[in-house]
């Protein structure tokens, strides 16, 4: 059974931190593609980052570009976001997910912005 759990979300003022975690179980994590994904009150999902399966390749759009950063640890099938120069538009529910179709996602962590 695919599980993803997303950890490290909190509160934080404009221009801190955060470094967001997802232990991944149930599937050959080494042999897929990963990816964020957000949601904020009352909008849709909004892609954040994907990274390759060998964590060599990694692509944002252009609302974190700069400032987020993908990576993984294939030995620990774990995912990780690491946050910068954060905003407040970036509060939202962050989630991991198989970058696949249909891929499962986790049950999000939360990561408010706000002074």
């Amino acid at each position: 059974q695919v599980q993803l759990v997303e950890s490290g979300g909190g509160s934080v003022q404009p221009g801190g931190s955060l470094r967001l975690s997802c232990a991944a179980s149930g599937f050959t994590f080494s042999t897929y593609p990963m990816k964020w994904v957000r949601q904020a009150p009352g909008k849709g999902l909004e892609w954040v980052s994907t990274i390759d399966s060998g964590g060599r390749t990694a692509t944002y759009p252009e609302s974190v570009r700069g400032r987020f950063t993908i990576s993984r640890d294939n030995a620990k099938s774990t995912l990780y976001l690491q946050m910068n120069s954060l905003k407040p538009e970036d509060t939202a529910v962050y989630y991991c997910a198989k970058a696949i179709a249909g891929g499962e996602k986790g049950q999000g962590t939360q990561v408010t912005v706000s002074s």
